[in-house]
């Protein structure tokens, strides 16, 4: 059961966080794309239309990722690696993730996206911000994947 639950957890951090962090750090640079006049050739309306669909990956992928801690947490559990030091900094670093992705990433891209459609300037400073949620976010996820991959203390030599 643990090896079927641990396949699950990575399958599913695999398939609903990789979406979100990629479709995140691309949010940024669209959205300034999406805010230049293109002068009718096309541009402009194709930009807009990815940046909708950039956020709408991650808002669909972002509550897909329930998976992921809830799977991660029956695989502890079954493994009885609860109290280990590595998993409780995982949990820790993963609900912060979860903080950021929830109070800063998908509210910076609605700002955005609400700027974009109503035609008027994108606040520059806003894309660099959101950029800055998104890559922490980002490096919360690496480095839980890290101790996920290394688990201090860990007996398989890995």
């Amino acid at each position: 059961m643990t090896k079927f639950l641990l396949s699950l957890h990575v399958l599913a951090a695999i398939v609903a966080i990789g979406p979100v962090t990629v479709a995140a750090s691309m949010f940024p640079p669209a959205a300034r794309r999406a805010a230049v006049p293109d002068g009718g050739g096309g541009a402009l309306a194709t930009a807009t239309t990815t940046v909708t669909v950039l956020h709408r990956i991650c808002r669909v992928y972002a509550r897909l990722g329930i998976a992921v801690p809830v799977l991660g947490l029956a695989t502890a559990l079954a493994m009885g690696v609860l109290g280990d030091a590595w998993l409780v900094a995982s949990i820790a670093l993963t609900a912060a993730a979860a903080g950021i992705l929830i109070a800063f990433v998908l509210p910076g891209q609605d700002e955005l996206l609400g700027q974009i459609a109503a035609d008027g300037p994108v606040d520059r400073a806003a894309t660099a911000q959101l950029a800055m949620y998104t890559g922490l976010f980002n490096l919360l996820w690496a480095t839980v994947t890290v101790l996920m991959i290394v688990r201090p203390g860990s007996t398989t030599g890995a």
